[in-house]
């Protein structure tokens, strides 16, 4: 297995698309790239954020550009747009956006700390009082509720039959949410 060496955010190709309405489109595993390049052929406003990943396999380095939200892209256009691309059969779902504003500013503010070469690093979202998991280092597999969330999340271990817990401040880019 490789080892990850360093991350750094790519400038998107194209500039944050200006008509139509937000549509968050869930594909199917590792199809972002290819919706992607067919919303572009289309003519339709698509937005996919992209990081580098370099990784060292020895003394080769392989850069990889991924997807910053694996598995999702957003559409600005319309209902019919969004069933154009859902014929190529690449989209597991369309998801609506109720709250167009505060997509648009989400969006608009990423966007801007990509085209400033932001020293962004993708994290999983984390919050106080969903179960979370750790995914790498020597407490791997260890898994607790988010107790407080600081510079070091703080990751409650609970015993509920004794009403106890104890508790553990781990870096939160090592740790990831679980399903229940």
């Amino acid at each position: 297995m490789g080892q990850l060496e360093s991350r750094t955010i790519l400038t998107p190709p194209t500039p944050l698309p200006t008509s139509g309405d937000w549509f968050i489109l869930h594909t199917r595993s590792r199809q972002e790239k290819v919706v992607f390049a067919d919303l572009m052929a289309m003519g339709i406003g698509v937005f996919l954020p992209l990081f580098e990943e370099v990784k060292r396999y020895g003394r080769r380095k392989i850069a990889r550009q991924k997807p910053m939200f694996p598995c999702y892209l957003f559409l600005r256009g319309t209902l019919d747009d969004t069933y154009r691309i859902d014929r190529t059969d690449r989209l597991a779902r369309i998801i609506p956006v109720a709250d167009q504003r505060k997509l648009e500013w989400e969006l608009v503010n990423l966007h801007l700390a990509i085209t400033r070469q932001a020293p962004l690093d993708p994290y999983p979202f984390l919050k106080v009082g969903i179960r979370a998991e750790v995914r790498s280092g020597p407490f791997r597999g260890l898994q607790g509720v988010i107790e407080r969330r600081d510079a070091k999340d703080r990751i409650l271990l609970q015993v509920d039959m004794l009403g106890r817990a104890m508790s553990l401040e781990l870096d939160g880019a090592i740790l990831e949410p679980v399903d229940r």
